[in-house]
């Protein structure tokens, strides 16, 4: 099967024509997220593990391969951190290497030695994050104290420790663990949802009380998409599904789609020698949506020089409420910009889709593919017929399955 015709596959399992795509071409660019993608979605995570032999395959796509994520790199929950102890239980510290690419939706980039930065962020801004951590457990602890019989006191620092995501650039409250305790009492784990999407709204206007009205924004995991205002709504729990469990408190501007930007940026400065958006672009820089983003790159970027970019990512909703359709997920976005610029530049770009339903979450859906009248295959929760998103490769196996696919592809590449 040639490239193009798998890009015209919508959840194609031809896996052999893809490790093809992989091992064999030349002006490749993979953008890559990484929880549920390459490795095992958990509720508390400080728990996460990642293979070492795919941290060896992704040097062998050196200058190939960035990750695009909203998690961190670094700090103590970092998935640097993951890596040391992937290696460090082998006992091969001498072979770390980090990965490369954008965190915290795209405003921390880091080399694949952990070199880590924040190109256009101001030191008010971090320290105004600095202090978010602690509200978000003070609140919990508020919250606790409204149901005592449920939240014993005993309990309650151990809970905080798990929820309170202290990341540098993209402080979070994470309920997968307070889902868990709480199991069926959905009345009040929604009372938490809301209790935390109002602090966070708080902590906004805080912010715009200290000159930083437009420094800030809130990112919900998943979500229902954004309102007609561009702010993302919560996806609310319901007694199979936990939801929206990240709160994410996050610098505006670092939106997963506008890290494609700077990844292609940074892949034509290597492989073309010049930047089309100049040196010193950043995530914050990019416009905020998607019509502009796409314009940006015709106006910028040579077709003739595009590589063929492989989004990779496991955070895609869509549910209809009434005659509406609400479509969300934290890589949606970001794979329909990859999508569309494929389609401009004629470069046959793929957009790949990891089931990571496998893992400790309760808030993925199952993939299950199914074909509506007209023969397009959707799937229930995830796509919906008149989707603009066409996903070409699925990986109904789950992280394990594309690692190994991706690890083979990369003993091709370097020729092992």
């Amino acid at each position: 099967m040639t490239v193009l015709a798998l890009h015209d596959q919508h959840y194609s399992l031809d896996h052999a024509a893809f490790l093809e795509t992989l091992s064999t071409t030349q002006n490749l660019l993979i953008i890559q997220d990484l929880d549920g993608v390459c490795m095992g979605l958990v509720k508390d995570p400080l728990t996460r593990t990642i293979d070492p032999d795919y941290i060896r395959a992704t040097r062998k796509f050196k200058d190939h391969f960035f990750v695009l994520t909203n998690g961190e790199h670094g700090g103590k929950r970092g998935v640097n951190r993951i890596v040391e102890r992937a290696f460090r239980n082998i006992d091969a510290k001498h072979e770390i290497s980090y990965l490369p690419g954008l965190a915290a939706g795209g405003v921390q980039w880091q080399t694949d030695q952990g070199q880590i930065s924040h190109p256009g962020v101001s030191q008010a801004e971090l320290n105004f994050l600095a202090t978010v951590p602690d509200l978000i457990g003070q609140c919990l602890q508020q919250f606790f104290a409204k149901y005592p019989d449920l939240f014993p006191t005993d309990n309650q620092p151990e809970l905080i420790h798990a929820s309170v995501l202290d990341n540098l650039v993209s402080p979070t409250a994470n309920l997968n663990v307070l889902a868990e305790y709480l199991g069926d009492r959905l009345d009040i784990y929604q009372d938490l949802q809301r209790t935390i999407a109002a602090l966070l709204d708080d902590l906004l206007e805080k912010a715009s009380q200290q000159d930083l009205d437009n420094s800030f924004f809130v990112h919900y995991a998943p979500n229902l998409g954004r309102d007609h205002t561009g702010i993302e709504m919560v996806r609310f729990a319901t007694g199979a599904d936990s939801g929206t469990t990240d709160f994410q408190f996050m610098v505006r501007g670092a939106v997963k789609e506008a890290g494609v930007l700077v990844l292609l940026n940074e892949y034509y400065s290597r492989h073309a020698k010049y930047y089309p958006l100049g040196e010193n672009f950043n995530a914050r820089q990019a416009p905020q949506n998607h019509e502009d983003l796409l314009q940006l790159v015709q106006d910028n970027f040579d077709p003739q020089l595009m590589p063929l970019i492989v989004g990779v990512g496991d955070t895609v909703t869509s549910q209809t409420e009434g005659n509406q359709v609400r479509r969300g997920g934290s890589d949606r976005l970001f794979l329909q910009l990859v999508q569309d610029i494929g389609q401009w530049a004629k470069s046959g770009n793929l957009v790949v889709y990891i089931d990571s339903s496998q893992g400790e979450l309760k808030n993925r859906i199952p993939l299950k593919i199914g074909v509506v009248a007209d023969q397009e295959k959707v799937i229930e929760g995830i796509t919906d017929p008149v989707d603009p998103l066409k996903i070409n490769v699925a990986f109904p196996g789950g992280f394990e399955q594309y690692t190994t696919l991706f690890q083979r592809a990369a003993a091709n590449r370097s020729g092992t």
